[in-house]
């Protein structure tokens, strides 16, 4: 079983950067692939990003690619989301969840956060 705590969530403006922190419990955390999803009220999440378990695979929602970093450390058991060049549109609350495949669909996810609000104000 895993826990998954997010930090990192604010208000911010326009074009500015926030970074998103995961932190997880468990003995297994390195073996999972980790993921990072938004929702906004009335809506399923939305796919953001995720990262395999050696970090040696990353994938990006099209809307966020270039703009988002997603990273881990499995020796802290943490797993990072660097957004930068903000927009009103990326205002949502952000989970992170844990799979044990590399997916991008939400059911594929076992463990999830309780999330933390990013608001982007124009």
């Amino acid at each position: 079983q895993v826990q998954l705590v997010e930090i990192g969530g604010g208000l911010v403006q326009v074009g500015g950067s926030l970074r998103l922190t995961c932190l997880a419990s468990g003995r297994y955390f390195r073996r999972y692939t980790m993921g990072w999803f938004r929702r906004t009220p009335g809506k399923d999440p939305d796919f953001v990003a995720h990262i395999s378990p050696d970090s040696d695979f990353t994938d990006y929602a099209d809307s966020v690619k270039g703009r988002f970093t997603i990273s881990r450390d499995n020796t802290k058991n943490t797993v990072d989301l660097n957004m930068s060049s903000l927009k009103p549109e990326d205002t949502a609350v952000y989970y992170c969840a844990s799979s044990t495949t590399l997916a991008r669909k939400p059911q594929e996810y076992d463990y999830w956060g309780q999330g933390t609000q990013v608001t982007v104000s124009s």
